[in-house]
């Protein structure tokens, strides 16, 4: 396209090459324009960007709100999220001038895998964390502080994942007897993910018994993209 539009602007109309540096010459001479290094973007997060899949669940939600009467108040979010246990990140420090190479830092030696799984209400107030970690059995050292996991809930796992048996703990245990005195009307709405540990047929009657509509988000709208689905 450069050469073409070179051609068409040459006096003598003639075929006219652009230089290896055009594109750096024509950045320099408009200040509106820099460079930047583009990012990795997973294509399944970009089809959900679509506007016509993203209108119809918005469609989904409103239907199921009007036919169940569900009020603004009885709206919850439900998600888990990742974190490895002791893991440094990048930081910029100040060295010695003639130190080369980037500086260590010490890293521990305990990078376990925790997930925490967090929900909150449409009108601004969340839920009970829900921490699972890994291992086989609770050790009593993790309520030393027992002033801030008074309302907290710990799940293990073997690896620190969430499991479909979590999933049913969290929703029995602290989902529902949380949210039983905060209802204003019949039913509520909980949105969630596609995770299968929300889609058991257990998790599913649960809900139906104690008046819950559960309403999944698109899939792989959650993860990288799920600030731009929330």
């Amino acid at each position: 396209m450069a050469n073409i539009l070179l051609s068409e602007r040459s006096p003598s109309n003639i075929q006219c090459h652009v230089g290896n540096d055009w594109v750096y010459n024509f950045i320099k001479r408009h200040k509106d324009l820099k460079t930047r290094y583009s990012q990795r973007y997973n294509y399944e997060c970009a089809k959900c960007e679509d506007l016509k899949v993203i209108h119809e669940w918005f469609e989904c939600v409103q239907t199921a709100i009007q036919q169940y009467r569900i009020l603004d108040d009885d709206i919850y979010n439900f998600d888990e999220t990742g974190f490895a246990m002791g893991l440094i990140a990048t930081a910029k420090v100040v060295t010695r001038a003639e130190t080369s190479g980037c500086p260590p830092l010490l890293q521990p030696g305990n990078q376990e895998w925790v997930t925490l799984i967090e929900s909150v209400n449409s009108a601004g107030w969340a839920l009970p964390p829900c921490i699972i970690f890994k291992g086989k059995a609770q050790l009593q050292a993790w309520y030393k502080n027992d002033t801030l996991l008074h309302d907290w809930r710990i799940e293990i796992s073997p690896n620190g994942w969430t499991t479909d048996e979590i999933g049913m703990s969290w929703l029995q245990n602290l989902f529902i007897p949380y949210t039983n005195n905060q209802t204003k009307g019949k039913y509520w709405m909980l949105v969630l993910d596609g995770h299968g540990s929300h889609l058991t047929p257990q998790f599913d009657c649960t809900c139906t018994q104690n008046h819950i509509i559960p309403i999944c988000m698109p899939p792989h709208c959650y993860g990288p993209c799920h600030t731009k689905a929330g």
